[in-house]
């Protein structure tokens, strides 16, 4: 990992809606934190125990008022959030309002007036929060599209502060934004930022179209001129720890359960992998229909094919999401119906989530990763894919509408509602010779390890001080 450009003289303080530990019950009663999984903490982990500093957000669970705690190097302070305040600002705006607008409105999003009340509510809450915790002159560092108006609450408060938000799904183009009821008040939130971060170019170029029709801003390049102060948009593609999901890769004992898992789902000749949590903007509905008539034209045949659909549960007291589920599995049963032998399902549907050294074991015993979403902002599975693959084998199948497709160009680039292309782009991975495959991998390895996680969190960190420190100077 390269220096990060901070040092413990200037602490960063991390927003999020999420603390990055879960608490742990042990068998003699007592309650241990341990890190959360996923690729946001193990991006801002590093940064705020080298800085000595501060992670704000929710615990996870409702009406748990916790006091602020130190561990493993960052003091953690939990905000504490109703079960009304979970269902209205976090069910409700952010994943019923923001989350399918923001993916082009693979979903219909819903205009809630109570829930836009319980968004601006929690959102001063976090600002106050980062307000009695952040030093002088400290960096704020916001995350994601739950806390969009914390930037501007926090500059109202604090002008001593350098401000950086950064949002990990896609901003969408302006004539979809425009539906939002609230959007020159979410626009005005971000602006209050010193840097805003974006997973692609064109989220970016969306964003500074929509401060230009909401707010009258004015922009030139990633500049933004608005209220007196500049700022800038720019685009800070996320990434996944690569050296140590190789290591955990390169592991005997990983490299043996992936030998056993090929054998406990039949010794296939072909294993197709799809890892996802179950959303709607994941695609995994379109992908079924891809493969299922891949069987049903002889393309594919089982035994000797199988796809692993792992489909991690979420949201799962929205009504949509129970939808979704039903749907995903009554496909999965016809296919299965349809195509399996006695003992030998064409699918194997998981719908649990499983921890990394089963992930690493998954992506080795692959052949082919079917990563095909509808809209994504990065979509990291397939890059943790790729990190993995040290033996140089396997085949990446990528929708061309996530973030990773500006970066995996020898991947397999399909559009997902193209249900023809999808299976001429799955026939290809299947028949792909080693010597492509070992091609392609050697070159996505290298963008993947010289584009990390460290990388891109001292991308943003870098430009974030220069930025605050032009506007300063």
């Amino acid at each position: 990992m390269a220096n990060a450009p901070l040092t413990s003289d200037t602490p960063v303080v991390v927003v999020a809606n999420r603390l990055p530990v879960d608490q742990v019950s042990q068998p003699d009663g007592t309650a241990q934190w341990r890190t959360s999984p996923g690729g946001l903490v193990a991006a801002l982990e590093p940064v705020v125990q080298a800085t000595k500093g501060t992670w704000v957000g929710w615990p996870g669970v409702p009406d748990t008022p916790l006091e602020p705690f130190d561990v493993d190097g960052m003091r953690i302070v939990p905000l504490d959030l109703s079960a009304e305040d979970v269902a209205d600002y976090y069910e409700g705006f952010s994943n019923g309002t923001l989350w399918p607008l923001y993916h082009d409105v693979t979903g219909e999003p819903v205009f809630e007036r109570r829930w836009w009340e319980s968004y601006c509510d929690v959102n001063a809450r976090f600002a106050r929060a980062v307000d009695l915790e952040a030093s002088e002159g400290a960096i704020v560092w916001v995350q994601d599209y739950q806390l969009q108006l914390v930037p501007a609450l926090l500059r109202e408060r604090r002008p001593d502060l350098r401000i950086g938000f950064f949002d990990h799904i896609p901003f969408p183009g302006y004539e979809i934004y425009a539906r939002l009821p609230w959007r020159r008040q979410v626009v005005e939130g971000l602006l209050g930022a010193d840097l805003v971060g974006f997973q692609r170019g064109g989220d970016a170029a969306n964003f500074l179209r929509a401060a230009r029709g909401t707010c009258g801003a004015a922009t030139r390049g990633s500049v933004i001129e608005c209220g007196g102060r500049q700022l800038r948009a720019a685009a800070f593609p996320i990434s996944v720890d690569a050296a140590a999901l190789d290591e955990l890769a390169r592991r005997p004992e990983t490299i043996q359960r992936a030998r056993t898992l090929r054998h406990e789902f039949g010794d296939p000749e072909t294993l197709i992998l799809g890892v996802d949590r179950l959303d709607y903007t994941k695609g995994i509905l379109h992908r079924l229909r891809a493969y299922g008539e891949l069987l049903d034209d002889g393309d594919l045949h089982p035994p000797e094919t199988v796809l692993v659909q792992v489909a991690s549960p979420s949201r799962e007291r929205v009504e949509e999401y129970q939808r979704l589920r039903n749907e995903v599995e009554v496909i999965v049963g016809r296919i299965n119906g349809d195509h399996s032998d006695l003992g030998h399902p064409a699918v194997h549907y998981l719908h649990q989530t499983f921890p990394k050294e089963e992930m690493a074991a998954l992506y080795l015993a692959a052949d082919v990763l079917l990563v095909t979403p509808l809209r994504d902002g990065m979509n990291l599975v397939a890059k943790e894919y790729v990190a993995c693959r040290h033996d140089e084998h396997g085949a990446l199948v990528l929708s061309e509408f996530a973030g990773a497709a500006d970066e995996l160009r020898q991947a397999l680039l399909v559009n997902p509602w193209d249900i023809d292309g999808t299976k001429e782009a799955i026939r290809r991975a299947v028949a792909i010779t080693p010597q492509e495959a070992a091609r392609r991998m050697r070159s996505l390895r290298r963008r993947v390890a010289e584009f990390d996680v460290h990388r891109w969190a001292n991308a943003f960190l870098g430009a974030l001080a220069m930025v605050a420190e032009s506007r300063e100077g």
